[in-house]
């Protein structure tokens, strides 16, 4: 859906959608993901549970607020409907909070107390009778929103819980609200009491492994980069203080939750990945997704998410391609807790399963199902139920049915099912085209001789440090500068521990990771972009080159051409949308014979040295070049360049236009359709006087609405794609190429078009 919102629209349901990924990815196991040499692209992963035993008064708490936990619970058994799913997802997540920290149970249970009471307060004001009203401020929560939370928690969903947590009630008259304020008073006063007293032994199980565990630290005695996942803002904020205290480096932390912009979440990516103070990055799973961070190989969950298809999105973001290192999580578990020992016991399965089946297990987590129910309900009857060994050993039944050895295996032989198959006569076909693009791609050598030239042109610091590796001690601020359009997307930082130039040189064992610099890296766009900026107009004067491997003594003209390819849709600007864009070269005789020069002909050639400047400067003012090799060169690029550059664009956009139209149009129909239905549903419901549930029949008709407008929008859109047209070809650069063998020759004659055309050298002999 990131690749394409319209195309994978809604989430699968397996009776109404098609699985057709054609042209987006393969899918295969981690651990069988092989190179092209065939070594393994990902180490091993090793997971380890910790166990801790709460204080006396941590089980207290615990023990008083399990028990509200089920009595609200037995309480929401007589309602119905959706208020039921949403007073019990509330305690739910109650329940989940109080086995953080004592900082989010004591911030949940007094902000609950509070918004309670203040719902009272309105309640008597209203003076009409015992029950209570409607709560129209809380959320209502059906099924599938209750599924779709635990199976992706998005950011802005951290809010909304919240909002749940602190007001859903199973109260339903002003006397069952009074009893239930009182009891939160009882437990909001226990839950207080432990906070102030600072005993927090899960915290002890983190800052024990911090302080002892022999990973936390490199040869060299500095401390690794760890990244530490709770499922609470509450507790996040709890650990950001905690481990600032305990480092005495509060500067050293970084955190990502839900509420932050795109733009920190970025930046605090960057910092943990390039700043070499920065040790700890501390989050919510609002960065579960789309986060590398392979520049650390520990992980701690401090609280377990409720869905094992989380625990492995956790692990993802460093069990990542380029990450050298052995991975390792650590999860913090309480085993005397009900949820906790289903925890223990299924962590354990799991480690004995990873074991047999060479640490496969992690990539088929989220299709764990517990006789066809998902962990949380399993968790949650632990909860509610759980208080004799004899229910407690039918949980052990039903999580070791569902994760033995064969269960395992079946699902890794479904998922192992490639989506896109890849025989060999492809693969050979890919190394082949790999290798071509390898040949035509900009060389490391040349990508650092530019960027440390330019980088010491405009005031940076580079300095080298291990073979193949530098740190920038000081990016220029004119390379920072808001005003590059770079820096609207992505901040250059102000330095950088380790760069390098060299892929296979970014992750060495036991050093810093470097930072890539390749074209599309930010700090090398900036350095470009300012260059362009002051000096782009000395490109256009052209330049001297000399070939040292020519056995002719004829100069030539080397042309830089760019041609752009572009479609129907317009930009920002008005102008038709760049689809592709070439560096072409030309090459012009003196005769205005002209010739395709291939992909990077200036790699054959060297500037001058200073002793053939004289020499060179001589040969120039002699000659006599043809006054039409712009034109020249423009027609050569467009009847063989530019033609062939517009051919394969345009069977590659024909075929991407084909595809995603007919993707696209299912898709989106079948949602149409879905949503029209189930506004259908509601707007009887509201005719028929039934009631109100999170959404209305508008709220629906509008859904379907939007749906219709997009994929008119999408397919107008894809129609303009299809219209791809070449530009012409125009000249960015020239050079002058001098064969040696001429600058060496006696001074005084030049050679002429005559000279090098044997048809006139003839004539003269006659």
């Amino acid at each position: 859906s990131l690749l394409d919102p319209d195309r994978f629209e809604g989430r699968f349901r397996e009776e109404e959608h098609t699985r057709n990924y054609e042209g987006m990815f393969r899918r295969a196991i981690k651990e069988d993901l092989l190179t092209f040499e065939e070594k393994r692209l990902f180490p091993e992963r090793i997971a380890s549970t910790l166990n801790y035993q709460l204080s006396e008064l941590e089980n207290r708490l615990y023990e008083d607020v399990t028990r509200y936990v089920k009595d609200q619970f037995n309480a929401a058994d007589r309602l119905s409907g959706n208020r039921k799913v949403t007073v019990g997802f509330a305690l739910t997540s109650l329940q989940r909070r109080l086995a953080s920290s004592p900082e989010a149970i004591y911030r949940s249970l007094t902000r609950r107390k509070e918004k309670l009471e203040a719902r009272l307060q309105a309640e008597k004001l209203n003076l009409r009778g015992g029950g209570l009203t409607e709560d129209r401020t809380v959320p209502n929560l059906g099924e599938e929103d209750v599924e779709e939370y635990f199976e992706n928690p998005a950011a802005e969903d951290e809010e909304q819980e919240s909002e749940i947590v602190d007001r859903a009630t199973a109260a339903q008259t002003i006397a069952e609200l009074e009893s239930e304020i009182q009891t939160l008073k009882g437990l909001e006063e226990t839950a207080k009491t432990l906070w102030a007293s600072h005993t927090d032994r899960k915290w002890e199980e983190l800052s024990s492994i911090l302080n002892d565990n022999p990973e936390m630290r490199g040869e060299d005695g500095n401390r690794r980069k760890l990244v530490i996942f709770t499922e609470h803002k509450d507790t996040l904020n709890y650990l950001v203080r905690k481990i600032g205290a305990f480092t005495g480096k509060p500067e050293s932390i970084v955190s990502i939750h839900g509420g932050l912009r795109r733009e920190e979440r970025l930046n605090a990516q960057n910092l943990f990945k390039n700043d070499p103070e920065v040790h700890f990055l501390v989050a919510t799973d609002a960065a579960g997704e789309g986060i590398n961070l392979q520049c650390a190989h520990l992980m701690v969950n401090y609280d377990l998410p409720w869905n094992p298809n989380r625990i492995e999105q956790r692990f993802g973001r460093i069990h990542r391609i380029g990450q050298q290192m052995v991975c390792h999580l650590w999860n913090l578990v309480a085993p005397q807790t009900r949820e906790g020992e289903v925890f223990a016991f299924l962590l354990r399965k799991l480690e004995e399963a990873r074991q047999a089946l060479g640490g496969r297990v992690f990539d088929v987590l989220g299709q764990l199902r517990f006789n066809d129910r998902p962990l949380r309900e399993v968790l949650l009857e632990s909860v509610r139920y759980g208080d004799t060994p004899e229910v407690r050993a039918r949980f052990h039944e039903r999580v070791e049915g569902s994760v033995d050895l064969k269960h395992f295996q079946e699902l890794l032989d479904n998922q192992a099912l490639a989506v896109d198959a890849m025989d060999s006569r492809r693969i050979r076909k890919i190394k082949t085209e790999m290798e071509l693009a390898e040949a035509r791609r900009m060389q490391p050598h040349f990508i650092e001789s530019f960027f440390r030239a330019a980088l010491k042109e405009l005031g940076g610091e580079i300095y080298p440090r291990e073979e193949g590796r530098y740190e920038i001690t000081r990016v220029p601020a004119v390379m920072r500068s808001q005003d590059l359009e770079l820096n609207s997307r992505m901040g250059v930082l102000m330095r950088y521990q380790r760069i390098t130039f060299e892929k296979d040189k970014e992750i060495i064992l036991g050093l810093p990771q470097a930072e890539f610099v390749c074209p599309g890296n930010p700090v090398l766009t900036a350095a470009i972009e300012v260059l362009l900026q002051r000096f782009g107009s000395i490109l256009r004067q052209g330049a001297i080159l000399v070939d040292d491997a020519s056995e002719s003594l004829e100069p030539r003209a080397l042309i830089l051409m760019e041609h752009e390819i572009r479609d129907g849709r317009r930009d920002a600007n008005g102008q038709n949308l760049l689809v592709s864009k070439k560096l072409q070269f030309v090459e012009v005789n003196q005769a205005g014979k002209t010739s395709t020069a291939g992909y990077a002909p200036y790699l054959d050639y060297r500037p001058l040295e200073d002793s053939e400047v004289s020499k060179a400067k001589a040969v120039a003012e002699a000659l006599q070049m043809r006054r039409d090799l712009e034109s020249k060169a423009k027609t050569h690029a467009a009847q063989s360049l530019a033609k062939e550059h517009y051919e394969e664009i345009k069977k590659i956009r024909e075929d991407l236009c084909t595809r995603t139209e007919s993707e696209v149009r299912r898709r989106l129909t079948t949602e149409i359709n879905r949503y029209d239905l189930r506004a259908q549903e509601l707007r009887h419901r509201e005719q028929t006087g039934g009631k109100p549930g999170r959404h209305n029949s508008a709220q629906m008709q509008g859904r379907a609405d939007e749906l219709r407008a997009r994929l008119d929008k999408r397919l107008s859109e894809i129609s303009l794609m299809r219209q791809v047209s070449p530009g012409a070809p125009h000249i960015v650069g020239a050079a002058l190429v001098l064969p040696k063998k001429l600058l060496d020759q006696t001074a005084g004659h030049v050679p002429t078009a005559e000279d090098n055309d044997p048809d006139a050298l003839a004539r003269k002999e006659v």
